[in-house]
C-alpha cells in the first residue's frame, strides 16, 4: 500500500485529492495538512511515502517544506502539485529534492499513475514542465561539459535523476512519452 499526505491550504482541493486517491485500491491517504509547517509537524508522526505538495501556502511555502523533508533520514517523495509552471517554480522544486512535478490540470488517472511511479523511484513531469526543462537545457549553449554546472542542475539529486531518466528514455511525463506517443508509457523497455 503506498501511503501518501496531502498538502494544501485549499481543504476542497484535499478533498478532491482524496477522493481521486481513494479509487486507487494500492493508495492510501493517511496525512493531510494545510501548509508547510504543518506538513513537518504531521510528517514526523506520520510516516508517508510519497506527499502531494501545493507550493503557495500561508506561514511555510511548499517549496520550503520539500526542502526541509529533504534533509530528513528516509524522506518521502515529494511530487509537486500546483497550477504554476513557471521556469523558477520548476528549477526550485528540483533543486529542493521534488521527485514529480505536476498540474493541478492533470487528468485523475495520471495522477493516481503519478504517485504509483514516484513511489517506485521514478520522476514525474507534467508535459508543460518538460517542454520547459528542454527548452531551458537548449538555451544554456553549445554543449560542453561545463553546461550542467552552469545551469544549476547538479545541485538536486531528484534533477540528477530526471536527467538520467530522460537519456535513458525512461522519463513519464503523463500522457506523453519520449516517442512522441501520447500512451503515457515509456518507449524504452
Amino acid at each position: 500500500m503506498i501511503r501518501v499526505a496531502l498538502v494544501d491550504d485549499d481543504a476542497l482541493v484535499r478533498a478532491g485529492l482524496r477522493l481521486i486517491l481513494g479509487g486507487a485500491d494500492d493508495v492510501e491517504v493517511v496525512a493531510e495538512a494545510a501548509d508547510g509547517l504543518d506538513a513537518l509537524r504531521v510528517l514526523r508522526s506520520t510516516p508517508v511515502d510519497v506527499v502531494l505538495m501545493d507550493i503557495r501556502m500561508p506561514r511555510m511555502d511548499g517549496l520550503s517544506a520539500t526542502a526541509e523533508l529533504e534533509r530528513v533520514p528516509s524522506a518521502p517523495h515529494v511530487i509537486v502539485l500546483t497550477t504554476f509552471d513557471a521556469d523558477d517554480y520548476v528549477l526550485r522544486a528540483l533543486r529542493h529534492g521534488a521527485s514529480g512535478f505536476l498540474l493541478k490540470d492533470t487528468a485523475p488517472e495520471v495522477l493516481v499513475d503519478a504517485v504509483r511511479k514516484v513511489a517506485a523511484g521514478d520522476p514525474m513531469l507534467s508535459p508543460s514542465v518538460t517542454e520547459q526543462l528542454i527548452r531551458r537545457v537548449r538555451d544554456l549553449g553549445d554543449g560542453d561539459g561545463d553546461v550542467w554546472h552552469r545551469s544549476g542542475l547538479l545541485r538536486s539529486v531528484a534533477a540528477d535523476r530526471l536527467m538520467v531518466a530522460a537519456a535513458r528514455g525512461r522519463l513519464r511525463t503523463g500522457a506523453w512519452s519520449p516517442s512522441g506517443s501520447r500512451s503515457g508509457r515509456s518507449s524504452a523497455r
